[in-house]
């Protein structure tokens, strides 16, 4: 209709972008990004998309189901191998945790999303799945395989969620690792400082249970797991 004399023509309403899953789960990702993942809760996800909660319940069943889309939209940014490779399938599966742990990790912590979960999103699958072609393609007993995932991703998940514990409590531009580091030391002196009588081990070792951490200390356990793994192998051609 035209605009009746002596009144401003209307502004048009802004048209607002219709409401998906993905939209929900972009949201809910960014929220737990810049706050945690407790900081997702249906209301706070709404608020960023300038709707009311009820209205994401078109979309995800509850907060639960949210969860798991997040994680399963964070798993895709995982770089998975494009082919097996028999003769390296020990570095692969390195690798493919290593990616992981640096993708959980870049995502605050999301991995407490991941940990007693069984995968059932198609990119949790994929990575489930890539990880069972490498053992398999190693020669790896599928029953070894099938109970290796397994240990390898609650391995995964509790280094990466043990990594929010030292950032969550850092506010403001401090360095987490540089908190973390100053705790360290101060676990340092602390075990310099025990009776030799009572703790002789540690008070001798107190340089080599200190001296790594993070990184160093993940990919020493994934080797240790990752021989374990490879054990099975070498069991079955000596039978």
């Amino acid at each position: 209709m035209p605009t009746p004399p002596g009144r401003r023509p209307r502004r048009p309403a802004p048209s607002r972008q219709p409401l998906t899953q993905d939209l929900v789960v972009e949201a809910a990702i960014g929220v737990l990004d810049a706050e945690g993942l407790e900081a997702v809760t249906m209301r706070r996800v709404a608020q960023e998309l300038g709707t009311g909660p009820a209205s994401l319940y078109a979309h995800v069943s509850d907060k639960q189901e949210l969860r798991e889309l997040m994680l399963d939209r964070v798993a895709a940014e995982i770089r998975l191998p494009a082919e097996p490779d028999p003769a390296r399938w020990r570095e692969q599966l390195k690798e493919v945790a290593l990616e992981i742990r640096r993708v959980y990790t870049s995502h605050r912590d999301i991995a407490k999303v991941s940990m007693g979960l069984i995968p059932t999103g198609p990119n949790l699958l994929a990575v489930a799945e890539a990880q069972l072609a490498l053992m398999i393609a190693g020669g790896v007993p599928p029953k070894v395989a099938g109970l290796a995932v397994d240990t390898l991703g609650m391995y995964i998940d509790a280094d990466a969620v043990e990594d929010t514990f030292y950032t969550a409590t850092v506010k403001g531009d401090e360095d987490p690792w540089e908190h973390f580091r100053k705790y360290i030391a101060q676990v340092r002196d602390y075990f310099k400082a025990l009776p030799t009588d009572r703790y002789p081990h540690i008070v001798s070792l107190v340089d080599d249970l200190t001296d790594q951490g993070g990184a160093e200390r993940f990919e020493f356990g994934l080797d240790v797991l990752l021989r374990g793994i490879a054990s099975y192998v070498e069991d079955v051609g000596r039978a």
